[in-house]
């Protein structure tokens, strides 16, 4: 067995070995990319039953104090006055000229409580960010190992939340989260979000339970055969939905704008960092594509459209949900959406036509 000493360890490392996961260092974490089920089932299992997901690399951030509100207003991109506790939101933090410092779950307790969720390769980096940033009353407090976090997606999660037993009220509606729940005896956080395009949930608990979550998840989850699910699949279920990832899709050098997360940029804002680079126009933007010739495109593949490279592309490979190899890409603005497209895979051009995003919708 490789050794993997040198990276750091969810709690579920050993439990991730025993059910034969395939550990690879993803960003100076030991996490399974698959399981011997392999990377199609477990989509399969998530897009028609559901699939459970070890996360507790992400980061959590908690931000405290009587100007907590005005310093999460400062720091990222949406607009958190609307939010109640018991609310998640999405949003960006950038940097003064518009890059993406990271892609954020922002949850609030209250009006002095609100926490981000982060990228694990960015934790470190984000929270130093955070703190160079702190300005009034505003205590920022890394408690990322503090936590366990799984998500269990798919539409027969609430199935194996009765099998497995709870105690509370499930969040019903979409970035909503309730803080104090039981599953299967465990005190958790429960909320109704997702990287995976299918209806699901992400629990929270402490780091020492997460061990005795994870295997009360899996007995549970014998009722709709439900598999264990690693990053392979993770990063496929998120493509098909077209949902960016830090580090493609959107990174210091690529605005939130030019990702095409207006969804989550409020310019109307009086301020956040950023704001100013974000009202210029757009230069370039974020487009899908589905091959029509044999092959794969890998992310910096060429971006040709009438013959003329016009970009690069983010994120790409197989949709197993809808079928064909698709990509997203960054393309310039001008980029004609009703032009003749391809990319470029080992100096070879391969058609390719204008796909609108997310490339799978749940219906």
């Amino acid at each position: 067995m490789e050794n993997f000493d040198s990276l750091k360890k969810t709690p579920l490392f050993e439990r991730h070995i025993a059910l034969g996961g395939k550990i690879v260092d993803f960003g100076g974490w030991a996490l399974p990319v698959q399981y011997p089920s392999g990377i199609l089932e477990e989509c399969k299992a998530v897009r028609e039953r559901c699939g459970l997901f070890d996360v507790s690399h992400m980061g959590e951030v908690d931000i405290y104090g009587a100007d907590a509100y005005n310093y999460v207003q400062k720091m990222v991109t949406n607009d958190v006055t609307t939010m109640i506790p018991g609310r998640c939101r999405y949003a960006v933090m950038c940097y003064p000229n518009g890059g993406a410092v990271d892609d954020v779950l922002i949850y609030k307790f209250a009006e002095d409580h609100y926490m981000f969720i982060v990228n694990a390769g960015n934790t470190d980096k984000d929270f130093a960010w955070m703190l160079e940033n702190v300005e009034g009353d505003v205590r920022v407090e890394n408690n990322s190992a503090k936590w366990g976090q799984l998500a269990l997606q798919g539409p027969a999660h609430q199935a194996v939340l009765d099998a497995a037993g709870f105690e509370g009220e499930i969040p019903v509606k979409y970035y909503t989260f309730t803080e104090k729940m039981k599953v299967a005896g465990i005190p958790c956080l429960v909320s109704r979000t997702g990287y995976t395009g299918e209806d699901g949930v992400e629990l929270y608990c402490a780091a020492e339970d997460t061990v005795r979550l994870h295997e009360a998840l899996c007995e549970a989850g014998k009722v709709c055969d439900m598999l264990p699910c690693g990053l392979g699949a993770r990063d496929t279920l998120r493509f098909e939905a077209s949902m960016p990832l830090y580090g493609h899709e959107m990174n210091e050098t690529i605005t939130p704008v030019e990702c095409g997360l207006d969804f989550a940029i409020k310019l109307k804002k009086e301020y956040f960092i950023g704001i100013e680079a974000l009202r210029q126009p757009r230069t370039r933007k974020r487009v899908g594509l589905k091959l029509v010739g044999k092959g794969i495109a890998r992310p910096d593949a060429e971006v040709l459209c009438n013959g003329e490279v016009v970009g690069v592309v983010t994120s790409g490979g197989p949709a197993p949900a809808v079928g064909g190899n698709y990509a997203m890409c960054l393309v310039k603005e001008e980029a004609d959406e009703n032009g003749k497209w391809a990319v470029s895979v080992r100096g070879r051009e391969i058609e390719c036509e204008f796909a609108p995003m997310p490339f799978y919708k749940r219906k």
